[in-house]
């Protein structure tokens, strides 16, 4: 396999691999955000609200979509070294 092609192959998958993992990452934190910015049914509120922090279901729900977004931005991340990487043997 010559340098070139190993360039162009690094590049093209690390550019996919952060377009992929921007796009999950962005999603993951959206839907982290929405359980805040919604009131949510009353009762259930006040449920919850007896429960320790760490138990709620929403707290849970949200902590869970934040670590996947951290997650997926970081492979997103991993896509720009290798594009970079693979930039740099295209010369």
């Amino acid at each position: 396999m010559t340098a070139f092609m190993l360039g162009f192959v690094m590049t093209t998958s690390g550019a996919v691999l952060a377009v992929v993992g921007g796009w999950r990452g962005y999603g993951f934190a959206r839907l982290a955000i929405a359980p805040l910015i919604h009131d949510g049914e009353p009762t259930r509120t006040l449920v919850e609200r007896l429960r320790p922090l760490p138990f709620r279901p929403r707290v849970r729900t949200m902590v869970s979509r934040v670590v996947l977004s951290v997650l997926w931005l970081g492979l997103a991340f991993y896509g720009l070294y290798l594009a970079v990487t693979g930039a740099a043997w295209l010369r």
